[in-house]
């Protein structure tokens, strides 16, 4: 403690003494300079001063600092302080611990972990690793996490390793993060600590744990199917952390440690990705976090929006989803667009699971796609194209176009035309809209797009769409042919789509018949004229005129050379490139064949075609034959020179008898023997079991539980299993006695049933009257939507879509799924009440296995049992409007410890007033009676049908 008090004297009286004059100077002088050379004269002539000074031998370690402070700023503006490094090592030596501090931040600032100079340091941060005082241990902790690379890792690693269980939080803090900068520089020298990283997660500190998340992080992201096993912990953890049972220094803005709950968050985001058991575990505490989570701070939203992230990467849960769509709505209802932007990518993330979520929100994305604001507009973009499918896919394909034509950032430019071409392709209506948007894509993002987006193209349309349909191929190349010949008139046109243009019409020119030859060929001669620099542009248009006189050829008709296909011929001819020059040689060359041979080595419309190569050349036999007769050698194929049997013939044997020393060996090496398995290795039942590392801690059998496993014993997680098999289990010792017990605030259960109560007792007027009002005072706050705006909703959410989205109040529709209970007050009855026949789904599944089965006796009859004599003598006697003569018991009497009373005047209406109470001494009983009474359904009857309904909200 003193030690404390004299450290924190010193610094009060070096912050009182200051920098000198001439420092603040210099200070002063760079903050004012007006230019950057002005800037240079200062900083150059300040290292003179330094180096002159540096060079005295007895320089006051008090002045050593302020020089090395001052090299240290001249360094980071971008001058060469070389000269000072050594007295910067030097200073990391000293005892003083504010000088050594120093020299640690300079040496950090100065070297890189290659330096030459590192491995004087390596000794110093040995010797102080070993220190008895916390603060130098701290000090090359940090050094330690800068300065040390792959080769010195070894020298410090046990030291900090020991370190891991120093008294002091601090130091085992900056210990899990030095072993984490080891991990990312060289996993495999740590690869053998996992199982520290496991222990720390358990440590009594918050702070060290909450460090610990950051390895355990990288560690998942390699392989998350190796720390399955954390999944029940780090759950335990962020239900502490979320109730509030850290200490209050770790608030920020009201918030419990929100950086730990994110770490959490993403951590279990990767295990539970596809693992619907890990999935479960995590249900509870995420509908927590959505429901205490406060959304006035920004880091309350970025909780909220991890939480939508992780739930859209587990197995999902229709409960857990609604909650994060509820979130995400809020984002995107919100002024701001950094919320905006948040609600975006968080509906874009949903809609993975659920396409259909993005219909609730159609006003508010169409709003964003046609805000001002770049980023947010380019955002909504990367959300449109994941919804994109063939109803909507012209409307949203436009508007990138659209938006391509007006940004300037060629980066951007390149990829939403990759996106276009990508939604054409996948999407095209029809072959005309899918040329047009070709057509737009080049014209506009000219040699911007990708040269494979042109060869996909030439593929496509040299495939075709059609499977066996010849006519629809057909009609796609004539519409290429007939969109690129008016495209040609174009003043500029980029390179690359002339190359397309090229190859379209030299492949599909005259293939319809409806243009002639020459007037292709008078095209691409004009094409080559035009662009006379571009030897590729011209190579193309050359050989595109060759395919044209080779089909024209082949099919007997005679083409007139025009004289500008002439004169392009004997300039390519001319040409410094080989390239053109041998096009134009194969162009004569193919001039003189006759039409047969012509037809066999261009034929027409075989550019997707697959080439077969006979391998063995027989065409070569009389050569070969002739060649061995010679002398030559034969050839013996690859298979005869890796294989085992001599297959030269006695004739040929004569050849090879050389020295064996100097001729070429084709024998194999031999195969390596499989090692046998040791004989105290036994097949046992264990095998299928994952395998256990050397991270869990052996403990004893008493353990600690959640109030979930102690009202359900039956469930047992994968690494309990696993633990009970081995007899080993995670040291988890001290977490829950730090932070309190685990429980779960939920929803109070008593206020739910007192206001269905309510609900009942009061009638159907009151609560239609309210409803109704509440409708109308919506309704009055509904904006009014656009016209233009609801045409492009219905374009592209579809018109059902946009009509409900317009004609209903902005609120979310009501759930279907069969986990929602109605809370809303029950309409008016039919005249007609038809009984279900298919049992109601349960109301309180929560996707979890049922083991009651659907009873095959009549239920009301087990129903009877749970009545008192006079409930059942009353319930018998009251008259069924709806039923007739058969007599259906009051449900409602089971959950009342009295009989039912049965107002005379209310019975004509079917209303029956109780009151509830508890279930009965006998709790399970009960709960499984209601459960089948669940599952069996209850005939509505009177003019409130869904009574029981209500009744359970």
């Amino acid at each position: 403690m003193e030690q404390l008090k004299s450290l924190g004297r010193e610094l009060a009286m070096g912050s009182q003494g200051g920098s000198s004059k001439e420092f603040l100077d210099l200070v002063k002088s760079i903050g004012e300079a007006r230019s950057k050379s002005e800037e240079d004269r200062i900083i150059l002539r300040e290292l003179e001063t330094l180096r002159r000074r540096l060079s005295d031998p007895d320089i006051p370690r008090r002045k050593m600092k302020e020089y090395l402070l001052r090299l240290a700023y001249a360094e980071m503006l971008g001058h060469d302080a070389s000269f000072g490094y050594i007295h910067a090592v030097k200073m990391a030596h000293d005892d003083n611990i504010m000088l050594k501090r120093t020299g640690y931040l300079t040496v950090a600032l100065f070297l890189d972990d290659g330096h030459d100079l590192i491995i004087l340091i390596v000794n110093t941060i040995q010797k102080d690793l070993r220190s008895d005082n916390y603060l130098v241990v701290c000090a090359a902790l940090v050094a330690v996490c800068k300065l040390i690379n792959e080769e010195t890792i070894p020298a410090v690693l046990p030291q900090v390793v020991e370190l891991l269980n120093h008294p002091k939080e601090a130091v085992r803090k900056k210990a899990v993060m030095a072993l984490h900068r080891f991990h990312q520089k060289s996993p495999s020298s740590v690869s053998h600590l996992v199982s520290n990283f496991r222990k720390r997660l358990c440590d009594n500190d918050p702070g060290v744990m909450g460090a610990t998340l950051c390895p355990l992080f990288d560690l998942i992201s390699d392989d998350a199917s190796s720390y399955k096993d954390l999944v029940v912990s780090l759950v335990s953890i962020l239900k502490q952390v979320a109730e509030k049972r850290l200490p209050t220094a770790y608030d920020y803005h009201h918030m419990p440690a929100p950086f730990i709950q994110i770490k959490l968050l993403k951590i279990l985001a990767l295990l539970g990705s596809g693992d619907k058991q890990a999935s479960n575990h995590m249900y509870a505490v995420l509908t927590e976090i959505f429901r205490k989570c406060e959304s006035s701070s920004n880091i309350g939203n970025a909780i909220l929006y991890e939480c939508v992230c992780c739930v859209s990467s587990i197995y999902p849960n229709p409960k857990v989803l609604d909650a994060a769509i509820e979130a995400t709505s809020k984002f995107l209802k919100s002024e701001s667009h950094n919320l905006k932007y948040m609600g975006i990518d968080a509906l874009g993330r949903l809609i993975r699971i659920n396409p259909d979520i993005a219909e609730e929100h159609q006003l508010a994305v169409i709003d964003c796609l046609e805000d001002p604001d770049d980023t947010l507009k380019r955002k909504t973009f990367e959300l449109l194209y994941k919804m994109t499918k063939s109803t909507n896919v012209e409307v949203i394909v436009d508007r990138m176009i659209d938006y391509m034509i007006n940004i300037t950032d060629n980066h951007y430019k390149t990829e939403i035309a990759s996106r276009c071409v990508e939604l054409a392709e996948q999407f095209a209506p029809s072959n005309q809209w899918f040329i047009q948007i070709m057509n737009k894509v080049f014209e506009h993002a000219g040699d911007l797009v990708n040269p494979r987006v042109a060869h996909n193209l030439m593929r496509l349309i040299a495939e075709g769409f059609g499977e066996d349909d010849e006519g629809a191929d057909t009609q796609l190349r004539s519409s290429a042919v007939a969109s690129y010949l008016r495209i040609l008139g174009e003043p500029k046109l980029p390179s690359l789509f002339l190359q397309v243009i090229c190859w379209v019409l030299g492949e599909y020119g005259t293939a319809d018949g409806r243009h002639s030859a020459s007037y292709i060929v008078g095209k691409l001669c004009d094409v080559a004229e035009a662009h006379s620099s571009d030897d590729t542009v011209k190579a193309y248009a050359v050989s595109a005129i060759m395919k044209i006189f080779a089909f024209e050829l082949a099919a007997g008709r005679k083409v007139e050379m025009l004289p500008e296909c002439q004169t392009l011929i004997d300039e390519v001819l001319a040409s410094h490139s080989t390239d053109l020059q041998q096009r134009a040689y194969e162009f004569q060359a193919l001039l003189a064949l006759s039409p047969q041979a012509i037809e066999n080595v261009m034929p027409p419309d075989a550019s997707c075609e697959d080439i077969e190569i006979e391998t063995s050349l027989p065409f070569l036999s009389n050569y070969i034959n002739q060649a061995i007769e010679n002398g030559a050698r034969p050839y013996i194929s690859e298979s005869e020179r890796l294989g085992t049997v001599n297959t030269i013939t006695p004739a040929s044997a004569s050849h090879y008898q050389q020295d064996p020393a100097h001729s070429l060996r084709f024998e194999a090496y031999e195969l390596p023997k499989p090692r046998a398995p040791p004989p105290s290795i036994q097949p046992s039942s264990t095998s299928s079991l994952p395998t256990i590392s050397s991270d869990l801690v052996p403990v004893s059998e008493a353990t600690y539980t959640t109030r979930e496993e102690q009202h359900n014993p039956k469930v047992q997680t994968l690494a309990d299993q696993i633990s009970a098999e081995i007899g080993v289990r995670l040291k988890l010792e001290g977490v829950q006695k730090k932070w309190g017990q685990q429980t779960y605030s939920s929803p109070s259960a008593p206020s739910t049933s007192s206001s269905s109560t309510q609900k009942a007792t009061n009638g159907m007027v009151t609560s239609d009257t309210i409803r109704q009002s509440s409708l109308d005072s919506r309704k009055q706050q509904i904006p009014e939507v656009s016209a233009e705006k609801q045409r492009l909703a219905a374009s592209l959410f579809g018109k059902k879509a946009a009509e409900r989205k317009t004609q209903g109040s902005t609120r979310r529709p009501a759930k279907e799924s069969q986990h929602a209970v109605a809370t809303s007050a029950p309409e008016p009855p039919e005249e007609k009440v038809v009984v279900p026949a298919v049992p109601p789904p349960d109301l309180l599944d929560l996707n979890e296995p049922s083991e009651t089965a659907t009873p095959t006796i009549d239920p009301f009859k087990q129903l009877e049992g749970l009545l008192g004599p006079a409930a059942g003598s009353d319930v018998a006697s009251a008259p069924s409007p709806s039923v007739g003569a058969v007599k259906t018991p009051d449900l409602m009497s089971m959950f009342t410890d009295t009989p039912s009373i049965v107002d005379s005047k209310s019975s004509d209406k079917g209303v029956v007033s109780s009151t509830i109470a508890k279930k009965g001494p006998n709790v399970k009983e009960a709960l499984q009676k209601d459960a089948t009474a669940r599952q069996v359904g209850v005939t509505p009857s009177g003019n409130n049908p869904n009574l029981f309904k209500d009744l359970l909200g």
